[in-house]
């Protein structure tokens, strides 16, 4: 993988943070996406620089589909100006918040944030990226296991995450003809910030996932930052269309 780059949306924390350090600790070059957190986007470039690595942030709000034509342009400068490319080999669209509500309270706002952020937003950034993305590239659509088992109050959530793994398929067949490899990664219940901490700080919480998944615990950032990093391995060239979940056994 030494020598690829990886352009990863939401990176300046959580799990995509995570995947950026260990795709970093492989040899592939990093475009980090933030949208509040500066600090810690350039915490992640330094982090990644001190390891050896090298990496670039630049500031995007997935909401805005808007502006991604001008993001475009930024990715292509800082591939020319930073890495000497002119085109990167990973998309990963992971930026994404949680929302939750059960159905009869979720509002129209929340349901139109939710699909601005994790539909929307996806959709037509990797449209609008989709000429800097090399033949033979990777994109990894970041979705979640409450598309297969269902858990009250995640009903609009979900829905989005079901239509990107639609999309998936879509990609794959679309991109096929140009070497291009779509997959979807689905994460189980991560200890993270993610939805406002509830699997990392809830013990309660916690303690019922764990005993809900096969491996007995709930999973750790570096469970998905090393999924990712082996999903997006050439050993994986093979794999295609495919809605991966990286869950311990969550509701089996």
């Amino acid at each position: 993988m030494n020598g690829k780059i990886a352009v990863i949306t939401g990176a300046s924390r959580g799990l995509g943070r995570n995947m950026a350090l260990k795709l970093g600790a492989r040899g592939v070059g990093i475009i980090a996406t933030y949208n509040r957190s500066a600090a810690g986007a350039d915490s992640l470039v330094s982090d990644i620089a001190a390891a050896g690595g090298k990496a670039a942030a630049l500031k995007l709000d997935v909401a805005k589909s808007e502006t991604f034509a001008a993001f475009a342009d930024d990715v292509g400068k800082t591939l020319h100006n930073q890495f000497g490319r002119e085109n990167f080999d990973f998309l990963v669209n992971n930026a994404g918040i949680g929302i939750y509500a059960t159905f009869a309270d979720t509002t129209p706002a929340q349901f139109d944030e939710l699909v601005n952020i994790q539909l929307k937003g996806p959709f037509f950034l990797t449209q609008a990226l989709l000429p800097l993305i090399s033949e033979e590239g990777r994109i990894v659509n970041i979705s979640t296991g409450v598309t297969r088992f269902t858990l009250p109050g995640f009903s609009a959530y979900a829905a989005m995450k079901g239509g990107i793994e639609v999309l998936t398929r879509y990609l794959a067949k679309e991109l096929g003809p140009h070497g291009i490899v779509v997959n979807t990664l689905a994460p189980g219940a991560i200890e993270t910030d993610f939805g406002g901490g509830v699997v990392r700080d809830d013990h309660d919480t916690n303690q019922f996932l764990a005993s809900n998944t096969a491996l007995g615990r709930v999973g750790m950032p570096d469970d998905i930052g090393d999924a990712i990093a082996a999903l997006l391995s050439d050993d994986n060239r093979w794999i295609t269309g495919q809605r991966i979940e990286v869950s311990g056994g969550m509701f089996l």
